[in-house]
Protein backbone atom coordinates (compact mmCIF):
# COMPACT_ATOMS: atom_id res chain seq x y z
CA UNK A 1 0.00 0.00 0.00
CA UNK A 2 2.49 2.42 0.93
CA UNK A 3 4.74 1.29 -2.58
CA UNK A 4 1.14 2.63 -4.11
CA UNK A 5 0.78 5.83 -2.76
CA UNK A 6 4.53 6.47 -3.28
CA UNK A 7 4.42 5.97 -7.15
CA UNK A 8 0.63 8.00 -7.08
CA UNK A 9 2.46 10.93 -5.28
CA UNK A 10 4.94 10.45 -8.11
CA UNK A 11 2.46 10.80 -11.13
CA UNK A 12 0.57 13.91 -9.75
CA UNK A 13 4.05 15.51 -9.03
CA UNK A 14 5.74 15.10 -12.27
CA UNK A 15 3.48 17.50 -14.37
CA UNK A 16 5.14 19.84 -11.38
CA UNK A 17 8.68 18.91 -11.77
CA UNK A 18 8.50 19.16 -15.42
CA UNK A 19 7.37 22.83 -14.79
CA UNK A 20 9.58 23.44 -12.49
CA UNK A 21 12.66 21.96 -14.64
CA UNK A 22 11.27 24.72 -17.77
CA UNK A 23 10.89 27.24 -15.20
CA UNK A 24 14.27 27.73 -15.15
CA UNK A 25 14.73 28.44 -18.80
CA UNK A 26 13.90 32.42 -19.32
CA UNK A 27 13.47 31.58 -22.95
CA UNK A 28 13.72 28.48 -24.91
CA UNK A 29 14.64 28.92 -28.68
CA UNK A 30 14.00 26.35 -31.86
CA UNK A 31 12.16 23.39 -31.93
CA UNK A 32 13.99 20.35 -32.76
CA UNK A 33 14.09 18.44 -36.08
CA UNK A 34 15.41 16.20 -38.54
CA UNK A 35 15.23 14.63 -42.01
CA UNK A 36 16.89 11.85 -43.41
CA UNK A 37 18.43 13.74 -46.88
CA UNK A 38 18.49 10.66 -49.83
CA UNK A 39 21.01 13.94 -52.00
CA UNK A 40 23.52 14.19 -49.01
CA UNK A 41 22.93 10.70 -48.21
CA UNK A 42 22.98 11.96 -44.11
CA UNK A 43 20.43 13.02 -41.63
CA UNK A 44 19.76 16.95 -41.40
CA UNK A 45 19.06 18.24 -37.79
CA UNK A 46 17.43 21.61 -38.00
CA UNK A 47 15.27 23.99 -35.77
CA UNK A 48 11.91 25.60 -36.26
CA UNK A 49 11.35 28.97 -34.12
CA UNK A 50 7.39 30.25 -33.83
CA UNK A 51 6.51 33.83 -34.07
CA UNK A 52 5.71 35.13 -30.36
CA UNK A 53 1.82 35.21 -30.94
CA UNK A 54 1.73 32.38 -32.86
CA UNK A 55 -1.54 31.66 -34.43
CA UNK A 56 -1.92 27.82 -36.04
CA UNK A 57 -5.13 28.88 -38.00
CA UNK A 58 -2.34 31.57 -40.13
CA UNK A 59 0.18 30.59 -42.21
CA UNK A 60 3.80 32.87 -41.97
CA UNK A 61 6.45 33.99 -44.53
CA UNK A 62 9.88 31.69 -44.01
CA UNK A 63 13.11 32.47 -43.12
CA UNK A 64 15.70 30.16 -43.50
CA UNK A 65 19.11 30.55 -41.88
CA UNK A 66 22.48 28.68 -42.39
CA UNK A 67 24.18 27.11 -39.43
CA UNK A 68 20.82 27.14 -37.55
CA UNK A 69 22.67 25.92 -34.37
CA UNK A 70 25.20 28.94 -34.15
CA UNK A 71 22.60 31.97 -35.57
CA UNK A 72 19.03 30.88 -34.84
CA UNK A 73 19.27 32.59 -31.50
CA UNK A 74 20.24 36.10 -32.44
CA UNK A 75 17.87 36.18 -35.85
CA UNK A 76 14.93 34.78 -33.31
CA UNK A 77 15.87 37.50 -31.04
CA UNK A 78 15.98 40.43 -34.10
CA UNK A 79 12.89 39.14 -35.12
CA UNK A 80 10.90 38.68 -31.93
CA UNK A 81 11.56 42.59 -30.98
CA UNK A 82 10.85 44.03 -34.29
CA UNK A 83 8.25 41.83 -36.13
CA UNK A 84 4.98 43.26 -36.60
CA UNK A 85 6.45 46.87 -37.23
CA UNK A 86 8.87 47.09 -38.99
CA UNK A 87 8.86 43.50 -40.16
CA UNK A 88 5.97 40.60 -40.43
CA UNK A 89 5.85 37.43 -38.00
CA UNK A 90 7.79 34.71 -39.14
CA UNK A 91 8.89 31.12 -38.72
CA UNK A 92 12.42 30.49 -38.88
CA UNK A 93 14.23 27.50 -39.71
CA UNK A 94 17.76 26.83 -38.62
CA UNK A 95 19.18 24.76 -40.39
CA UNK A 96 22.50 22.53 -39.32
CA UNK A 97 25.55 23.35 -41.17
CA UNK A 98 27.27 21.20 -38.52
CA UNK A 99 28.32 17.70 -40.54
CA UNK A 100 30.39 19.10 -42.76
CA UNK A 101 30.50 23.44 -43.01
CA UNK A 102 33.17 23.76 -45.58
CA UNK A 103 31.57 21.44 -48.59
CA UNK A 104 27.93 22.49 -47.42
CA UNK A 105 28.20 26.08 -48.37
CA UNK A 106 31.59 26.48 -51.24
CA UNK A 107 30.91 26.37 -54.51
CA UNK A 108 33.39 24.89 -55.88
CA UNK A 109 36.43 22.36 -54.69
CA UNK A 110 39.47 23.89 -54.11
CA UNK A 111 42.85 22.38 -52.61
CA UNK A 112 45.08 25.52 -52.14
CA UNK A 113 44.29 28.44 -50.36
CA UNK A 114 45.34 31.28 -49.15
CA UNK A 115 49.16 30.55 -49.95
CA UNK A 116 48.59 27.03 -48.44
CA UNK A 117 47.82 23.66 -49.29
CA UNK A 118 43.95 23.17 -48.27
CA UNK A 119 42.84 19.68 -47.24
CA UNK A 120 38.72 19.70 -46.18
CA UNK A 121 36.21 18.99 -48.24
CA UNK A 122 35.13 21.45 -50.17
CA UNK A 123 32.04 22.25 -53.26
CA UNK A 124 29.40 20.82 -52.12
CA UNK A 125 27.00 23.57 -52.63
CA UNK A 126 24.95 22.32 -55.76
CA UNK A 127 24.36 19.32 -53.61
CA UNK A 128 23.27 21.29 -50.24
CA UNK A 129 20.82 23.78 -52.25
CA UNK A 130 19.42 20.51 -53.71
CA UNK A 131 18.54 19.29 -50.41
CA UNK A 132 17.34 22.60 -49.74
CA UNK A 133 14.93 23.05 -52.79
CA UNK A 134 14.03 19.24 -53.36
CA UNK A 135 13.53 17.79 -49.68
CA UNK A 136 14.00 20.69 -46.68
CA UNK A 137 11.68 23.40 -48.03
CA UNK A 138 8.96 20.47 -49.64
CA UNK A 139 9.18 19.12 -45.80
CA UNK A 140 8.78 22.12 -43.87
CA UNK A 141 5.88 23.88 -46.18
CA UNK A 142 4.07 19.57 -45.45
CA UNK A 143 4.68 20.01 -41.83
CA UNK A 144 4.64 23.84 -41.00
CA UNK A 145 2.18 26.39 -41.35
CA UNK A 146 4.12 28.65 -44.09
CA UNK A 147 3.94 30.40 -47.49
CA UNK A 148 5.81 30.32 -50.35
CA UNK A 149 7.77 33.45 -49.43
CA UNK A 150 11.17 32.78 -48.32
CA UNK A 151 14.62 34.81 -46.78
CA UNK A 152 17.72 33.02 -46.64
CA UNK A 153 20.36 34.20 -44.19
CA UNK A 154 24.25 32.94 -44.44
CA UNK A 155 27.26 34.40 -42.97
CA UNK A 156 30.97 33.81 -44.43
CA UNK A 157 30.86 30.93 -46.16
CA UNK A 158 27.28 30.92 -46.18
CA UNK A 159 27.33 34.59 -47.25
CA UNK A 160 28.96 32.68 -50.29
CA UNK A 161 25.98 30.25 -50.89
CA UNK A 162 23.12 32.86 -50.35
CA UNK A 163 25.16 34.84 -53.10
CA UNK A 164 25.13 31.49 -55.16
CA UNK A 165 21.58 30.91 -54.68
CA UNK A 166 20.21 33.80 -55.70
CA UNK A 167 22.18 33.73 -59.18
CA UNK A 168 21.79 29.82 -59.56
CA UNK A 169 18.29 29.42 -57.90
CA UNK A 170 17.03 33.11 -58.13
CA UNK A 171 13.01 32.01 -57.51
CA UNK A 172 13.94 29.87 -54.37
CA UNK A 173 13.98 33.00 -52.61
CA UNK A 174 12.79 36.45 -52.73
CA UNK A 175 15.59 38.10 -50.07
CA UNK A 176 18.83 37.09 -49.22
CA UNK A 177 21.08 38.48 -46.58
CA UNK A 178 24.88 37.45 -47.27
CA UNK A 179 27.30 38.41 -44.04
CA UNK A 180 30.83 39.14 -45.06
CA UNK A 181 30.73 36.81 -47.70
CA UNK A 182 33.33 35.04 -48.49
CA UNK A 183 33.87 36.16 -52.07
CA UNK A 184 37.49 35.57 -52.05
CA UNK A 185 36.99 31.95 -52.55
CA UNK A 186 38.74 30.03 -55.32
CA UNK A 187 40.47 32.90 -57.00
CA UNK A 188 37.10 35.08 -56.80
CA UNK A 189 35.33 32.46 -58.86
CA UNK A 190 31.59 33.93 -57.68
CA UNK A 191 32.40 38.08 -57.66
CA UNK A 192 33.53 36.35 -61.79
CA UNK A 193 30.18 35.15 -62.10
CA UNK A 194 28.93 38.67 -60.98
CA UNK A 195 30.01 40.33 -63.48
CA UNK A 196 28.20 38.49 -66.08
CA UNK A 197 24.99 37.47 -64.33
CA UNK A 198 24.04 40.34 -62.71
CA UNK A 199 24.52 42.17 -66.30
CA UNK A 200 22.41 39.48 -68.37
CA UNK A 201 19.76 38.37 -65.48
CA UNK A 202 16.69 39.95 -64.41
CA UNK A 203 16.45 40.45 -60.62
CA UNK A 204 12.88 41.82 -60.09
CA UNK A 205 11.35 41.59 -57.36
CA UNK A 206 14.39 40.01 -55.39
CA UNK A 207 16.57 41.81 -52.34
CA UNK A 208 20.05 41.76 -51.41
CA UNK A 209 22.04 42.87 -48.68
CA UNK A 210 25.75 42.32 -48.12
CA UNK A 211 27.99 43.61 -45.41
CA UNK A 212 31.64 43.75 -44.77
CA UNK A 213 33.40 43.41 -41.38
CA UNK A 214 36.24 45.91 -40.23
CA UNK A 215 39.12 43.86 -40.70
CA UNK A 216 40.24 44.60 -44.13
CA UNK A 217 43.29 43.11 -43.59
CA UNK A 218 44.48 40.29 -42.31
CA UNK A 219 47.20 40.90 -40.94
CA UNK A 220 47.51 44.73 -40.84
CA UNK A 221 44.95 47.24 -38.73
CA UNK A 222 46.38 50.31 -40.26
CA UNK A 223 44.48 49.70 -43.90
CA UNK A 224 41.53 51.80 -44.57
CA UNK A 225 38.43 51.35 -46.27
CA UNK A 226 39.50 53.92 -48.65
CA UNK A 227 43.16 52.30 -49.24
CA UNK A 228 42.63 48.75 -49.59
CA UNK A 229 41.95 48.81 -53.01
CA UNK A 230 45.32 49.53 -53.50
CA UNK A 231 46.82 46.41 -51.96
CA UNK A 232 47.63 43.63 -53.72
CA UNK A 233 48.14 40.92 -51.15
CA UNK A 234 46.62 37.94 -50.43
CA UNK A 235 45.98 39.80 -46.87
CA UNK A 236 42.73 41.81 -48.24
CA UNK A 237 41.34 39.97 -51.25
CA UNK A 238 38.73 39.13 -49.03
CA UNK A 239 37.68 42.55 -48.22
CA UNK A 240 38.64 43.91 -51.70
CA UNK A 241 36.19 40.96 -52.99
CA UNK A 242 33.07 42.24 -51.21
CA UNK A 243 33.91 45.64 -52.57
CA UNK A 244 34.26 45.07 -56.08
CA UNK A 245 30.61 43.50 -55.45
CA UNK A 246 29.48 46.26 -54.23
CA UNK A 247 30.53 48.28 -57.40
CA UNK A 248 29.24 45.48 -59.71
CA UNK A 249 26.06 46.23 -57.73
CA UNK A 250 25.52 49.73 -58.83
CA UNK A 251 26.76 49.13 -61.83
CA UNK A 252 24.20 46.80 -63.07
CA UNK A 253 21.39 48.37 -60.97
CA UNK A 254 18.70 48.31 -63.78
CA UNK A 255 18.81 44.41 -63.53
CA UNK A 256 15.65 45.26 -60.79
CA UNK A 257 18.08 43.55 -57.99
CA UNK A 258 17.02 45.73 -54.70
CA UNK A 259 20.26 46.04 -53.05
CA UNK A 260 22.28 47.41 -50.34
CA UNK A 261 26.05 46.93 -49.57
CA UNK A 262 26.87 48.04 -46.20
CA UNK A 263 29.97 48.35 -44.13
CA UNK A 264 30.72 48.20 -40.24
CA UNK A 265 34.27 49.40 -39.78
CA UNK A 266 33.94 48.67 -35.91
CA UNK A 267 32.95 44.97 -35.97
CA UNK A 268 35.03 41.72 -37.04
CA UNK A 269 34.24 38.85 -38.87
CA UNK A 270 32.62 37.05 -35.40
CA UNK A 271 30.45 40.23 -34.52
CA UNK A 272 29.11 41.24 -38.14
CA UNK A 273 26.31 38.84 -37.73
CA UNK A 274 24.40 40.56 -35.33
CA UNK A 275 24.22 44.27 -36.60
CA UNK A 276 23.45 42.77 -40.11
CA UNK A 277 20.62 40.78 -39.21
CA UNK A 278 18.93 43.56 -37.85
CA UNK A 279 19.77 46.18 -40.93
CA UNK A 280 19.24 43.39 -43.45
CA UNK A 281 15.95 42.54 -42.24
CA UNK A 282 14.98 46.30 -41.72
CA UNK A 283 15.85 46.84 -45.53
CA UNK A 284 14.10 43.84 -47.23
CA UNK A 285 10.90 44.68 -45.51
CA UNK A 286 11.59 48.94 -45.63
CA UNK A 287 7.82 48.82 -47.26
CA UNK A 288 6.29 46.66 -44.14
CA UNK A 289 5.82 49.01 -41.59
CA UNK A 290 2.46 51.13 -41.11
CA UNK A 291 1.77 54.12 -43.24
CA UNK A 292 0.27 57.13 -41.56
CA UNK A 293 0.24 56.13 -38.12
CA UNK A 294 -0.86 59.86 -37.37
CA UNK A 295 -4.23 59.71 -38.86
CA UNK A 296 -4.87 56.52 -37.03
CA UNK A 297 -3.99 58.28 -34.17
CA UNK A 298 -6.18 61.59 -34.67
CA UNK A 299 -9.66 61.38 -34.29
CA UNK A 300 -10.56 63.84 -36.67
CA UNK A 301 -9.70 61.50 -39.62
CA UNK A 302 -12.63 61.06 -41.38
CA UNK A 303 -13.45 57.02 -41.87
CA UNK A 304 -13.58 57.39 -45.36
CA UNK A 305 -9.56 58.57 -45.24
CA UNK A 306 -8.87 55.53 -43.23
CA UNK A 307 -10.44 53.11 -45.33
CA UNK A 308 -8.54 54.36 -48.04
CA UNK A 309 -5.13 54.19 -46.40
CA UNK A 310 -5.85 50.30 -45.34
CA UNK A 311 -6.64 49.46 -48.88
CA UNK A 312 -3.67 51.28 -50.54
CA UNK A 313 -2.09 49.03 -47.60
CA UNK A 314 -3.45 45.53 -48.29
CA UNK A 315 -2.88 46.27 -51.89
CA UNK A 316 0.46 47.00 -51.44
CA UNK A 317 1.22 43.92 -48.86
CA UNK A 318 -0.12 41.58 -51.60
CA UNK A 319 2.35 42.99 -54.56
CA UNK A 320 5.38 42.11 -52.17
CA UNK A 321 4.00 39.12 -50.37
CA UNK A 322 2.10 37.39 -54.12
CA UNK A 323 -0.87 36.69 -51.49
CA UNK A 324 -3.92 38.01 -49.52
CA UNK A 325 -2.32 39.69 -46.01
CA UNK A 326 -4.62 41.23 -43.22
CA UNK A 327 -4.00 45.35 -43.41
CA UNK A 328 -2.38 44.76 -39.66
CA UNK A 329 -0.59 42.60 -38.15
CA UNK A 330 -1.97 40.49 -34.88
CA UNK A 331 0.71 41.04 -32.86
CA UNK A 332 0.23 44.63 -32.81
CA UNK A 333 -3.43 43.85 -31.22
CA UNK A 334 -1.42 41.58 -28.58
CA UNK A 335 0.48 44.03 -27.56
CA UNK A 336 -2.32 46.42 -26.85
Amino acid sequence: MKNVFVILCLIFLLPTLEAQSDSEYLIKIGKPDSLYSKVLDENRKFWIQYPEFFNPNNKYPVLYVLDGSVHLPAVSNVHSYYSGGFMPEMIIVGVSNQTNRTRDLTATKVTFRRGVTYNQESGGADDFMQFISSELIPYVESKYPVTNYRTLIGHSYGGQFVINALFNHTDLFQNYIAIDPSLDWDNQVMLKQANEVLKSKSFEGKSLFVTLAGQLHLQNNEITIDDVMKDTSEYTLFARSSIAFSKLLEQYESNGLNSKWKFYPNDLHGTIILPSILDGLIFLFKWFPIEHTDKFNSPETPNKELISIIRAREAKLKKHFGYDVPPFDESLFNML
